[in-house]
Parts: C-alpha cells; structure tokens; sequence
C-alpha cells in the first residue's frame, strides 16, 4: 500500500515536524499530515499506511465534539477549499489535510492521564508521585487513577520533552492562563474519555496544545488522536500488567525488544509492525467515531 512520507507543494514551507508538513496559506497554515511515523522522538524511514488520514479525521471530529468547551483553530478540512495553487495536489491532500488559522502556539504540552502508564508509572515507582503530583501509595501499573490529573511539560524544538510543576507552568504562561490552560485540558480529557468508553476504548492518557489568537487562547495541532494519546481496549483491560492497545505502543514495544539504543539511524520496521501499527489506528478512528475511514 502507498504511503505519503513529504509533500513538496507550491507554497512557503513554514515548518517541516515529524509527521506534518505545514505550509502558509493566506492568512492561515495548510497542515498536511503525513504517513511518517516516529518514536523516542525518532523518525523512521517507513511509513504507516493511511496514518496521516486517522490523525487528520480523528482530530477534526474532536474538535468539532469539544467546540463548547473551547474554540480551536480548524477552518476546512476540505480540499476545494484551499485555493487554486493546491488544487493539481487535490487527490494527495485529500482526507489528510487541514486549513487552519495561524495562531502564536504556546511552548508547553497540556497532559492530562487518567491512569498510571508509561513514564509516569516509571516515576511513580521511584517516589509515589506522576510530575510532582503525589498519588495514594499502592496503585498497580495501569491502574486509573482516583481523578485525572494535569502533568504539562515543556515542548522541546529537538530531543524530550522536560515535565514542569505546575508553579513552573503558571510562570511560564501567566497564572491566570495556567488555570484556564489546566481546567480545560481536564474538561476536554473527561469528556472525550466517557464519549470513547460507549465506543469500548479506554483513553489513559493525552496531550494537548493551545496557541494565543488575538486575545484569547484556542486549541491548535492535533486531539486524541493515536498519536498523542494512549487507546486501550476496555474489554480486555486488567490493571498490573501493560496493555494491549490501539495506539504507537505497539510500535514501541517492539522497538524495545529489539534492543535498539533509541539514537538515530533507526531500525527497519518489519512489515508486520507496520502493518499491525496501521490497522491499530484505523480501527481507534472507526470505532471511535463510527464511520469508515476516508482515504484517497
């Protein structure tokens, strides 16, 4: 199956990430997601096929179901609608792109973890707390947590991510922000977490970005999608051990039997991986939303 791994549009390139390619458009940005996949903030050489179009759909119908909670920086999703120099690209574009407006993004990440996975169960078995946030002794790995709570780090141009308090965090942003920023990660985490539950997926944990526009502060690059966040299915779940789930850790885990140093030149990924990767997203988006992925 073909994959998208860069775009070479007739536009300014305003930045090159990861995953998406983005260029500017008007008064906006034209993000483009791609198929590249990476992980341990290292980028690999295959792509995952129709990647791109899961985080592209998949965010656009969260931000549409958490519109009231906060305004967000989508415009189109459309194809048509991104002016005439692109329209040649319309059939690469498609299901995978978005017109969004240009916004000052904030250099921090909003996380918010309803269980205790990943880095944060690492950390709590050292100290008993998740980034400062002491937690009730006893708590298995994997194990939801007696509330959500809000985690935010730092967002690194290049390497890791570096957790904050949430005193660090009000200086970083301004206290006032700080509360708005951290009450309506919660809202978002708490609502989309019941939504995906009726669907039979357990969300763990996400991350969020936000970025000023004019006098207020919006909701920018992606949401929930299985990129930034951990799906699990909750029909196999059982606290203490690691979960199956439809998310990048099934990637990692491989990666982490392989006995890769994490450092670039990345390891080949074998079909299975790349494939099993895919069908993980493909079928977070569909069950979560209830229709067919479009790709194409």
């Amino acid at each position: 199956m073909d994959v998208l791994l860069e775009t070479a549009l007739p536009l300014p390139l305003h930045s090159r990430g990861k995953v998406r390619d983005t260029y500017e458009l008007g008064g906006g940005l034209l993000m483009v997601a791609t198929d590249r996949i990476s992980a341990f903030d290292v980028v690999f050489r295959e792509g995952i096929p129709e990647k791109g179009a899961v985080l592209t759909q998949l965010s656009a119908f969260w931000f549409s179901a958490m519109a009231h909670v906060i305004k967000n920086h989508v415009v189109s999703t459309q194809a048509a609608d991104f002016g005439a120099a692109v329209q040649p690209f319309g059939g690469m574009l498609r299901n995978r792109s978005m017109l969004v407006r240009k916004t000052q993004p904030l250099k921090v990440e909003c996380i918010v973890r309803g269980f205790l996975a990943g880095g944060g169960w690492k950390t709590y078995q050292k100290n008993g707390t998740v980034c400062g946030v002491p937690l009730p002794a006893g708590l298995k790995e994997c194990e939801e947590l007696p509330e959500p709570i809000f985690t935010p780090t730092t967002k690194a141009e290049s390497g890791h991510d570096v957790d904050v308090t949430r005193e660090q965090f009000a200086r970083m942003v301004g206290m006032d922000d700080a509360a708005f920023l951290e009450e309506s990660s919660l809202r978002i985490y708490e609502e989309a977490a019941r939504l995906a539950e009726r669907t039979g997926i357990i969300i763990a944990d996400t991350k969020m970005e936000f970025g000023r526009l004019g006098d207020g502060i919006i909701l920018i690059d992606e949401l929930l999608t299985p990129d930034s966040s951990r799906f699990w299915p909750a029909d196999s779940y059982e606290p203490g051990k690691p979960q199956s789930s439809f998310d990048k850790q099934f990637l990692r885990e491989y990666l982490e039997s392989t006995g890769w140093d994490k450092a670039p030149p990345p390891p080949t990924l074998p079909r299975a991986i790349v494939d099993g990767t895919g069908a993980r997203y493909v079928e977070a988006f569909e069950r979560i939303t209830g229709e067919k992925l479009k790709t194409g």
